[in-house]
């Protein structure tokens, strides 16, 4: 979308990971002749957000929402052998090393801002938001690392030179220890999003409700720091009792703002900044859409090869009443070609193995299309995930579903079917009269029907110490269910083992750096 240009505004010291990748010459300015202005600062932090979207798509253009995320919601078609996306891959996987080393080129610029932010000659509040936000920044680089890699290297200070020492991995809890304290630093030093007219830029409730994740990651595996859901609880809390967010009482709506570029940042409390299709000189388009949107031949429409496949267990789960929701999340359709155009052809109720996310649906674009790319935003978090947040930390810290766990979690599957958020009703309402158990298996299918196709199901299912055993059940379930044509849809489930709850270190990072070691499996 495109309030930002995230420009790539860098400095000869910018690496390309941790391990100090400086074999290349200097590509712009260093920091000594860098950091003096407002404008100085405001393209550095640019470039600090620049990375979640890399140019080669491991981050939220296409990775961290496709391939990177394989779970029991969706698979990817005609792919049964030797891919990433049916778990088969190692230490050398290329997509990985770059995931790895984009992560790290953000927080290298991160640190460079912080450390350089008070050469400028500016205003001081303004400063210390700028320098509040790319000091979440890196904790946000940090959490991606430590969620997909378990115990990394915590980089705190930028690369000075190729002769820095190499940093071991640090333990676990010291790095989520080091990503709340950064976080909570950075919730007293960011704006309000008020004070933005978008939302790509990281606000004061952007950081509770990331902090809020953090700390129902830290609840769970493999810390499993019960304490954590308390202060889950508290940040979701401080979301909610702002103000300053709300359910958008159309459910497609949201999708569809992302599609015509228009902000709304009522619902989606942070996104990622999208611009352009590629074509010309700025090159920060995504594949929001196109990698999981609907099969279309068309250009026109906008084309999609429909490479990602929603799964029967998905579509099942949303049942007979949840279809409002289940329509939009998992398309009815595809295009199919019709001449020089292209027209709708729906599916039969039996043709559950060959739909499409829906989400992002193209044909709602208003810009120039182009085949594989757009500007289409990507949403990091919603107001329905804090929402639901709320609900599950509440039902641990409390011991059972209170009233208000029921009204979180009640409010979003209302606005699924189309009704008041804060009216009962009988259809939308989940049991009442739960136990502790009951009530968190709800709220386990409530996230996954919620948040399909938005990169948190895995995630979620590992943090809950169930990802292994529920790619193998997908994976046989499929064996026996799926029609003929689709049982490779469950290789990715049989080929899960526990080795798959982390990515391998990489082997650019292993050859390098000699004080880090390899993940179990791997």
């Amino acid at each position: 979308m495109k309030r930002i240009v995230l420009l790539l505004v860098t400095t000869a010291l910018l690496t390309s990971s941790c391990s100090k990748l400086l074999d290349k010459d200097p590509d712009f300015v260093s920091p000594e002749n860098y950091y003096n202005t407002e404008s100085d600062l405001n393209r550095a932090l640019n470039g600090v957000y620049n990375r979640l979207i890399d140019t080669y798509g491991r981050m939220y253009s296409r990775g961290l929402f496709s391939y990177f995320v394989v779970s029991d919601e969706a698979f990817f078609k005609n792919i049964s052998i030797n891919n990433i996306r049916v778990m088969v891959f190692d230490a050398g996987d290329l997509d990985i090393g770059r995931l790895w080393e984009v992560s790290y080129e953000g927080i290298n610029r991160a640190n460079l801002l912080i450390e350089n932010a008070d050469k400028a000659d500016m205003d001081t509040v303004q400063r210390k938001a700028i320098k509040g936000e790319a000091l979440f920044m890196r904790a946000y680089y940090h959490y991606i690392l430590a969620d997909n890699f378990g115990a990394i290297p915590l980089k705190l200070t930028s690369t000075k030179s190729p002769s820095d020492a190499n940093l071991p991995r640090t333990p676990l809890p010291e790095v989520y220890a080091r990503i709340v304290a950064d976080m909570k630093e950075a919730e007293n030093m960011v704006n309000a999003i008020d004070h933005f007219s978008f939302n790509e830029r990281v606000s004061k409730t952007a950081v509770q409700a990331m902090l809020a994740r953090v700390f129902l990651k830290m609840a769970g595996q493999p810390l499993n720091d019960v304490a954590k859901y308390n202060d889950a609880l508290e940040y979701a809390n401080k979301v909610i009792a702002s103000g300053k967010h709300s359910l958008n009482p159309d459910y497609k709506q949201i999708f569809i703002n992302h599609s015509q570029n228009i902000n709304e940042s009522k619902e989606c409390i942070w996104e990622v900044g999208m611009y352009g299709n590629k074509i010309g000189n700025i090159d920060q388009a995504g594949w929001v859409g196109v990698e999981n949107g609907i099969e279309c031949p068309s250009e026109a429409i906008g084309y999609s090869g429909g490479a990602m496949r929603t799964t029967a267990k998905l579509f099942n789960l949303f049942g007979t009443k949840d279809t409002l929701r289940r329509n939009w999340c998992i398309a009815p359709y595809k295009y199919v070609a019709s001449g020089s155009t292209a027209v709708k052809s729906y599916f039969t109720d039996a043709q559950i193995y060959d739909r499409n996310p829906g989400k992002w649906r193209r044909e709602y674009e208003n810009e120039a299309k182009a085949r594989s790319y757009n500007s289409t935003n990507f949403p990091l978090i919603r107001y329905s995930d804090v929402l639901l947040m709320k609900a599950e930390a509440e039902n641990e810290v409390k011991g059972m579903p209170t009233a208000e766990a029921y009204n979180a979690i009640n409010m979003v599957r209302r606005r699924a079917f189309g009704k008041d958020v804060n009216t009962p009703n009988v259809d939308a309402d989940i049991p009442a009269g739960l136990d502790k158990i009951d009530f968190l298996e709800e709220l386990k299918k409530e996230r996954a029907r919620e948040l399909c196709f938005e990169g948190i199901r895995k995630h979620d299912l590992i943090r809950w110490g169930m990802y292994v055993q529920t790619m193998n059940a997908l994976g046989a379930d499929i064996n026996v269910n799926a029609p003929a044509g689709y049982k490779y849809a469950g290789n990715a489930g049989a080929n899960t083992t526990a080795r798959n709850v982390l990515f391998p270190i990489p082997n650019t990072e292993l050859n390098i750096n000699k004080q880090i070691s390899q993940n179990p499996g791997y």
